[in-house]
């Protein structure tokens, strides 16, 4: 009997709602026979296996809040994944994701989603993306995104907002809206400018983190920042970087962008 057959064996008979299957060497949903009439589940950790595809029927799983498929071999998602009426914390990261599927934004409850560690850009988020308004942590770290498309300012409720080590040139004005933010990850990007609106945010708090080292910032934005994270949001604040945040706008971002960091060596771009 495999170790995995086991622990769903032992759940069925002691009505576990938790399923704890990481590292146990599952490569294929077929591994877990009956897994998907144990509508009970409420947690299911799968992380650090070797699975490539997710069966949609893993919606049927009514009941199930959180949902681990992090340091798999994914390279999509199912469509039936939003239409889950529970879930609440979805963790996809250090996959290799190039693509979302139609209507992923569709999740009824959703709370957390770590897409984290994947090959996923701004052309690949479906049209729905930001309309989860349930949404109070969103990790998009460690991907390719240049731009954010338009739409962010929709999640209301969000407090923590990942974006490190994309290629990110430049974040979206209506970052200003998301009026529960209290963490902000943009490290390790491409960035030179930052909208004046960040300042609008409540990123000083004793609970609130801003990290935003390793860009290429022009030279007033850096020089704020060797003071203190305090000085760059007073200095968004003045007419003096409004006048001169609207004149790169204006001028169409001219000049070649910060060049790319290489990003061949990662883990979801090795082909198994």
């Amino acid at each position: 009997m495999s170790k995995a057959k086991k622990v769903l064996d032992e759940a069925r008979e002691t009505q576990n709602r938790e399923l704890d299957l990481v590292d146990k060497g599952i490569s294929s949903f077929e591994e877990l026979p009956g897994l998907f009439n144990m509508s009970n589940i409420t947690r299911l950790t799968l992380s650090h296996n070797r699975i490539s595809i997710i069966n949609p029927g893993i919606a049927n799983l009514l009941n199930l809040e959180i949902l681990n498929l992090s340091n798999n071999q994914l390279r999509e998602l199912p469509v039936s994944l939003s239409s889950m009426p529970k879930l609440r914390i979805l963790n996809v990261s250090i996959n290799r994701l190039d693509s979302l599927p139609r209507g992923f934004g569709a999740f009824p409850v959703l709370e957390v989603l770590d897409l984290s560690y994947n090959n996923l850009n701004e052309k690949v988020l479906p049209g729905n993306f930001f309309m989860m308004e349930t949404l109070r942590a969103l990790y998009l770290g460690d991907n390719d995104f240049e731009y954010i498309p338009e739409g962010l300012g929709n999640l209301k409720n969000l407090q923590i907002l990942g974006l490190r080590d994309n290629d990110l040139l430049e974040l979206p004005r209506e970052i200003g809206e998301l009026t529960r933010l209290r963490e902000l990850h943009i490290q390790h990007n491409r960035l030179q400018f930052l909208p004046p609106e960040v300042a609008q945010l409540d990123l000083l708090g004793s609970k609130s983190v801003m990290k935003m080292e390793e860009n290429p910032w022009v030279q007033p934005i850096a020089e704020q920042y060797l003071l203190g994270i305090s000085h760059v949001i007073e200095y968004l604040k003045t007419e003096t970087y409004k006048i001169i945040y609207n004149r790169h706008m204006m001028a169409g971002r001219g000049g070649p962008p910060p060049p790319k960091a290489d990003k061949s060596k990662k883990a979801s771009r090795v082909r198994a």
